[in-house]
């Protein structure tokens, strides 16, 4: 049984919260600022329940939980059951992949981005959201962690440089960052969502955008 499974109407609630909506909402804008319009065939990989994926306007996704992804189908995603070490995609399947809030989470990060840059297209496009390490929300979730927290105790959150290091090794490079939530869980959140160009240290949630070699590079605050 997968870990999301018992909580995954819980996990999901929380997104209608005040807190979880206004995360959402910095998290979504942060993401489309690197994404753009999506073009082509996306995957989402960690789908969950399909809130990033229907908010993108990704059509497929893939989870190890059947509650989240039973979730994800009632929003419109086309999910399919597995993990992200071991993708049942045949190579150059996807123009993008989209891994929002899932790194962390994944048992080998290295295979599964491995995985994610074998089903890319020549000249696709990976796009990673995380909750660094060191960031404000990071070190909350791992004061849940270190309480036993269900979901949080298992996962190992990194920071953006081991992402892009473990990204190289699959033979993806960074274009473009954009940083978000810069309060702290539990504090009142921005109005609007402020987004920020860049690796911001201060900020609770990055996202990073790579592409194959061959794509023309623009880099944009990495």
């Amino acid at each position: 049984m997968d870990a999301f499974d018992l909580i995954s109407e819980d996990y999901d609630r929380w997104y209608d919260e005040p807190e979880g909506r206004a995360a959402f909402v910095a998290e979504l804008a942060c993401l489309r600022s690197l994404m753009g319009e999506t073009q082509g065939e996306w995957l989402e990989v960690g789908v969950g329940t399909g809130r990033f994926a229907q908010g993108l306007g990704v059509r497929t996704g893939i989870d190890p939980s059947r509650p989240m992804l039973d979730i994800a189908a009632r929003r419109g995603i086309r999910t399919v059951q597995g993990i992200a070490e071991a993708l049942p995609f045949a190579p150059q399947s996807f123009d993008g992949v989209l891994l929002a809030l899932t790194l962390c989470f994944v048992r080998d990060v290295r295979k599964a981005l491995a995985e994610c840059a074998r089903v890319l297209r020549p000249v696709g496009r990976l796009l990673v959201g995380i909750v660094p390490a060191a960031g404000p929300w990071g070190r909350a979730y791992a004061r849940l962690a270190a309480e036993g927290h269900p979901v949080y105790s298992l996962a190992r959150f990194l920071t953006p440089e081991e992402v892009m290091e473990r990204a190289a090794d699959a033979g993806l490079a960074p274009v473009g960052a954009s940083s978000t939530l810069f309060w702290e869980p539990g504090e009142s959140p921005d109005q609007v969502p402020r987004v920020e160009a860049g690796l911001n240290p201060q900020a609770g949630f990055v996202a990073i955008l790579f592409e194959k070699p061959g794509a023309t590079v623009a880099a944009n605050g990495v």
